[in-house]
């Protein structure tokens, strides 16, 4: 199956650079992406490998995640935080055929590598850049037999794991409500895996279908969502790339204070913009009443919801807030505000202190 149309570049000023944005009709992607099934080039992304027997146990040392014993063919989330816990990295991890593989956004994969190398130390781990491209498949008839037949699989992965594919390269499979996979494959492969998957019946479709499915998941991206202040409990990232049971790591204090004993400062949420006017644009402010209350992350037109974004605004904003951002009006999508906080084993200690007190 080929493209509708001629493929129109995404800006050359976001994160998504040198990719397709759409072949012409992104509404009709999107609607492809729900309905049928399509693939979108996400070679852009920086994937890296780790080799050597230590690298599991080296890795869980240095992430927030739980990576010590993780089995072959699983896949998780992982970040790497500064010192004060704020968010420096975030990637998928898959371990498959004694290789960690690590995938990342394109303009954090030279300061992940350089970042790891620096902390090898003696330990029995080389870290390499990888030729591999990622290619992103989304939609409920990735389970035909058709599509199975041309990955050479004779079933989909369980949801957080991976299989090697014939030829090099894997296919892994991610957890959510709708079906979606990743390939990952040599990147002289690439043409090869096209073609194979538009004779199977996969639509072309650009990151503008891949965003708008990302939004509506409420998935954040980083440095997009996400900002040089952000913490993990803020974006959703405690349990799906932050292990709250594990041993120390640089930035733990602030994770096990704010779950313990605090609250997140902001939230993020999904917003509705007014689409009759211009689109703001990410790192926005959010206005209520003349106030900042927030940041603009994704900004994305989406083929059921219309004009959507992520933004991270101050916790405990009422759903029902009149919101502005770049004078365009913004609703809160009440379904994805977070669940009302539940204080930790900390903070009930310390309410129970003080009520002893009195």
């Amino acid at each position: 199956m080929t493209s509708s149309g001629p493929a129109v570049p995404a800006p050359d000023t976001g994160p998504d650079a040198g990719a397709v944005w759409h072949y012409g009709d992104p509404l009709a992607e999107q609607r492809a992406a729900a309905d049928a099934a399509v693939v979108v080039d996400r070679s852009h992304r920086a994937v890296l490998t780790l080799t050597g027997a230590d690298r599991k146990t080296w890795l869980h040392n240095l992430t927030t995640q739980h990576v010590s014993d993780m089995g072959d063919g699983t896949v998780t989330e992982n970040l790497s935080l500064d010192g004060q816990g704020r968010v420096e990295d975030h990637w998928l991890q898959t371990e498959l055929g004694g290789v960690t593989y690590l995938d990342t956004e394109a303009w954090r994969g030279e300061a992940l590598l350089s970042y790891l190398r620096k902390m090898v130390f003696w330990s029995d781990v080389a870290v390499e850049p990888a030729d591999l491209a990622v290619l992103s498949l989304l939609g409920p008839r990735l389970a035909d037999d058709a599509v199975l037949d041309a990955l050479g699989v004779g079933s989909l992965p369980a949801p957080r794991t991976a299989v090697a594919l014939p030829d090099g390269g894997f296919v892994r499979r991610l957890d959510g409500s709708t079906l979606e996979l990743d390939l990952l494959v040599p990147r002289d492969q690439l043409d090869r895996w096209r073609r194979r998957l538009g004779d199977a019946g996969v639509r072309p479709a650009g990151v503008w279908a891949y965003e708008a499915h990302r939004v509506a998941a409420r998935r954040p991206r980083l440095g997009v969502d996400t900002d040089e202040r952000t913490i993990p409990h803020e974006v959703g990232w405690i349990g799906p790339a932050v292990h709250l049971d594990k041993g120390c790591y640089r930035g733990q204090e602030t994770v096990a204070r704010v779950h313990n004993l605090g609250k997140p400062p902001r939230m993020l949420v999904l917003l509705h913009l007014d689409g009759s006017t211009d689109r703001p644009t990410t790192g926005d402010p959010v206005l209520a009443g003349g106030r900042t209350v927030g940041r603009l992350g994704t900004v994305v037109d989406h083929v059921d919801e219309g004009p959507v974004a992520l933004a991270l605004l101050k916790r405990g904003l009422p759903a029902d807030t009149e919101l502005t951002v770049a004078g365009v009006p913004a609703l809160i999508d009440a379904d994805s505000m977070p669940a009302p906080d539940v204080a930790g084993a900390g903070r009930r200690a310390v309410e129970q202190l003080r009520g002893g007190n009195r």
